[in-house]
């Protein structure tokens, strides 16, 4: 076997979890052989460059073997081959995820908590009375 479906191939290198999600990331753009788009029945060989952005994530891996069944992990991996820069570059995004603060420590403001509503009631907020903008009579 010299080639096969790319999306059969994704899945057999256990990229993606099903057949059908790496038909969808490839028709989303989100996978690339030789920085060129492709549809899922491109066909892949051993040698080629292979680009796939999984979240945040961008992998470049070199095709190295061809399968058409699923295996177990080992097997998979013996299907290619990370290049260095890609390997670099997912480090270094790695330790930019774990070095950035917490989103929701940013919010200075948001919905009072059970405690923060008590002292607001024990405090007699006037804002926190029910008011009306109709016009009464």
């Amino acid at each position: 076997m010299e080639k096969i479906r790319l999306d059969k191939w994704l899945w057999a290198a256990r990229f993606y979890k099903t057949r059908t999600l790496a038909t969808e990331e490839i028709h989303k753009g989100r996978v690339q052989i030789g920085e060129q788009d492709v549809k899922p029945a491109r066909e892949v060989r051993i040698g080629e460059h292979v680009t796939m952005r999984q979240g945040p994530v961008v992998r470049t891996v070199v095709v190295r073997g061809i399968s058409g069944a699923r295996g177990p992990a080992p097997v998979a991996q013996a299907l290619y081959e990370e290049t260095p820069e890609s390997l670099q570059a997912r480090t270094a995004a790695a330790e930019q995820r774990r070095l950035a603060p917490e989103p929701a420590l940013s919010i200075d403001h948001g919905r009072p908590t059970k405690r923060q509503r008590r002292e607001l009631d024990q405090a007699g907020d006037p804002w926190g009375q029910r008011w009306s903008a109709s016009i009464k009579h």
